[in-house]
């Protein structure tokens, strides 16, 4: 079957807060000592059961073997040809290979999920030894948290593995909403794949239920529901769950065939227009409704300094976040060799290409004042510098330069890790305090990961409000457009105060459609959205990837030049749908594969 029966390992440190045990607190028992009974009568052990399904979700955001998604796109590359990314990138699937599958992992935390559902909030397991009140209190959030989880959880499959089949109708992966037991898995003909629009249906309700179980945020000193226990499943995170998987519902490449034809790499047909339209709407209404929820009206600029040196204050920004450690892996991971590090991922110049001027024209358009020959004179929109490293730019605290040109201290000449392209990674990496990684110098830094921003769900509105009613239309019960949020973003975010080029794209949806792809794409660049936008949208997926090489003269002065560095030879509309496990598909005869990839 899809999984196989759990053998649960327990966690004794939380993610936040403390349980208190009916139990006897004196019990010194090891952990490989307690039986299942012993589990489902102690506070800490049955909570630890939920705590591991959050370990297992929160992860690094360059979690690919040390590598960040986006090097699996036009964004981003690796030097690691061995990863799991780069392998990504060079259209390394296959009928019986996937290398980001995550199928068994999924199955197995929807099955602690369930087990935990079952007998983690029984009379039989006490929270609090003082109050009744407040052992109702931790269960209720408990379970919300659970259903959470079970959302997520099920958002990660339906993103890795939800897509069209061969006779047009579009599939997303079968739900499972109990603890399976042996008995039925040794039985896998009788679990189907559910449809896509029923995945979305099973999510949405879990996120609705969650909400309903769930504070909106976790604030003040409260034990059960204050501020310690930030960093859990909240309200607003599964709100926003919700709004990501409308969304997700919406993009064309997850309608079947009578709605959306597919004709190609980056071609596609909407055939019933009404339907579609639809889809959009829903999506738009909602991300409205969570917009005018309690901290989520008025929209603000990342701050990059609390993706690595956050401290423990919640994040107004993040809804639901990793702390990814208290330590420099990321920094050792990305910084250039120069500093110490490996340079693992890497920015593209396809990347550095999509941040306009600081005008708000792209760069290919004359009136952004670009030179090709000097190309960071230019003025940038506010992110360039958040997420790129390039020629001449100041590393950080350190009073030295970055200098990719041939012979330079970052370039490839001198060290066989440093980057290809002629960028590194600005995003995520603490360049506050001068040697930070050094040897004998090491410095600490306190990471986050932002799995869900409140940014996203402006951005999702945005989107979803182009496709259904137009750029500037107002649609039904709003008081903002497409355009209006584009251009608070634009503004906040970039910088951009100039409208001009803004006026210019919102003449059609086709125009705005491609200008809030490009936003998406320059704000979430690194946070590992751009791989699955690429395939939802059903955008090229075959970009090569370009880099700066910078040649200085004896004189002194330095020659640009963009060059081609790597081939993605994604050329195939089936690449845009992952192919299901192969053992799942040898063990189930009922589990049709996505379009392209066979039986």
């Amino acid at each position: 079957m899809i999984m196989k029966l759990i053998k649960y390992t327990f966690i004794t440190v939380l993610l936040a807060g403390t349980v208190c045990s009916c139990s006897d607190m004196l019990d010194t028992k090891l952990t490989n000592e307690w039986s299942e009974d012993d589990t489902w009568t102690n506070a800490e052990k049955a909570q630890g059961v939920l705590l591991s399904v959050y370990q297992d979700v929160m992860i690094s955001p360059d979690a690919w073997d040390g590598n960040f998604l986006d090097a699996a796109t036009d964004n981003a590359l690796t030097r690691n040809t061995g990863s799991s990314v780069y392998r990504a990138g060079q259209g390394a699937f296959s009928f019986s290979t996937n290398p980001l599958g995550i199928w068994s992992k999924c199955y197995n935390q929807f099955q602690q999920i369930h087990i935990f559902l079952d007998k983690g909030l029984t009379n039989d397991v006490c929270y609090s030894m003082t109050s009744e009140d407040n052992d109702r209190k931790i269960k209720q959030r408990l379970k919300g948290e659970a259903i959470f989880l079970r959302a997520w959880t099920g958002f990660q499959l339906l993103q890795m593995y939800g897509g069209k089949t061969d006779d047009g109708s579009v599939l997303g992966y079968p739900i499972v909403t109990h603890f399976v037991t042996p008995e039925e898995s040794s039985h896998p003909e009788n679990f189907v794949r559910n449809t896509y629009e029923e995945c979305v249906k099973q999510i949405a309700e879990d996120c609705e239920t969650a909400m309903s179980l769930l504070p909106l945020t976790y604030s003040g000193s409260d034990a059960i529901l204050g501020e310690n226990l930030f960093g859990r499943a909240s309200g607003l995170a599964a709100a926003a769950l919700k709004v990501r998987v409308l969304l997700y519902a919406a993009s064309p490449a997850y309608q079947p065939d009578n709605i959306v034809r597919l004709n190609g790499m980056g071609d596609y047909t909407i055939v019933d227009q009404t339907a579609y339209q639809a889809k959009w709407e829903r999506a738009a209404t909602y991300a409205y409704e969570v917009l005018q929820m309690s901290g989520m009206t008025t929209y603000a600029a990342l701050k990059p300094k609390e993706l690595y040196d956050g401290g423990d204050a919640q994040s107004t920004e993040f809804l639901f976040r990793t702390f990814v450690g208290k330590g420099h892996a990321i920094e050792g991971r990305h910084y250039p060799p120069f500093y110490y590090g490996n340079a693992q991922t890497v920015p593209s110049h396809n990347l550095a290409a999509a941040f306009p001027a600081k005008n708000g024209f792209p760069i290919d358009d004359p009136r952004a004042g670009y030179d090709k020959e000097n190309p960071y004179s230019c003025i940038r929109d506010n992110r360039f510098d958040v997420n790129l490293y390039y020629q001449g730019r100041k590393f950080g605290a350190n009073d030295s330069n970055i200098d990719v040109a041939y012979g330079g201290k970052d370039s490839d000449y001198l060290n066989e890790k440093a980057s290809r392209s002629g960028y590194y990674l600005a995003k995520f990496i603490n360049t506050d305090l001068a040697n930070f990684i050094k040897p004998l110098d090491q410095q600490e830094s306190r990471h986050y990961n932002p799995m869900l921003r409140k940014a996203e769900v402006w951005y999702n509105f945005a989107e979803a409000a182009n496709e259904a009613w137009g750029p500037k239309v107002v649609g039904p019960d709003c008081t903002m457009s497409a355009y209006d949020v584009i251009r608070t973003i634009r503004e906040k975010s970039g910088g951009i105060t100039d409208v001009t080029y803004l006026d210019e794209m919102a003449v059609s949806q086709e125009s705005f459609a491609k200008l809030i792809q490009n936003e998406r794409r320059i704000e979430f660049a690194f946070e590992n959205q751009r791989f699955w936008d690429l395939r939802r949208r059903l955008l090229p997926l075959d970009e090569t990837i370009l880099g700066m090489k910078v040649t200085r003269k004896v004189d002194g002065t330095e020659v640009f030049e963009v060059v081609p560095i790597e081939e993605r030879p994604l050329d195939n509309m089936r690449y845009y749908y992952l192919p299901l496990p192969y053992d799942e598909i040898l063990k189930n005869s009922n589990l049709m594969n996505n379009r392209g990839w066979g039986k």
